[in-house]
């Protein structure tokens, strides 16, 4: 487990709680949110399927409520927790938004853009940098993910 604060296990609690309901939704049960300065400005649940937008992944769901809640895009200070590493186009969304933090539970190591595969929040190419902190109840969300695959290859058959 990672060295994680009483606060971003709580956050991140909450982010399961949101893959619940991706996955109620018949969605790949991924769950985000985005926080600044104590208070949830923003929060997302995977819903590419079902709104047939192949943008919609939990964080940027997250990263829009927030912009809009804030009237502005840019999230300055804002810590986006969320259940899975990022992929590269979240991980630039991230960028652009100059999130301040990111936390998240499980690695990707297919397209994980937090440090597994790429580093885009990290890159010293890009305007912006975040500080990451990955493997917060990494079990739980890790779980979470691989029961669905193994329910849903259940279902498809051989």
């Amino acid at each position: 487990m990672s060295d994680a604060s009483t606060q971003d296990i709580a956050y991140m609690r909450h982010a399961l709680g949101l893959a619940t309901r991706a996955e109620n939704e018949g969605e790949v049960p991924v769950g985000a949110l985005v926080v600044l300065n104590g208070e949830i400005i923003g929060e997302g649940w995977n819903r590419p399927i079902g709104s047939h937008d192949p943008t919609a992944h939990a964080e940027i769901v997250a990263l829009r409520a927030g912009a809009a809640k804030l009237g502005n895009y840019r999230l300055t200070g804002a810590t986006l927790y969320v259940t899975l590493e990022p992929c590269p186009m979240c991980a630039g969304a991230m960028v652009q938004a100059r999130v301040a933090r990111v936390v998240y539970g499980a690695t990707d190591p297919l397209a994980g853009s937090a440090g597994t595969v790429f580093d885009l929040l990290n890159t010293a190419a890009l305007n912006h940098r975040a500080e990451v902190q990955g493997g917060v109840l990494a079990g739980e969300c890790s779980r979470r993910l691989r029961t669905f695959f193994q329910s849903r290859r259940g279902r498809a058959g051989p």
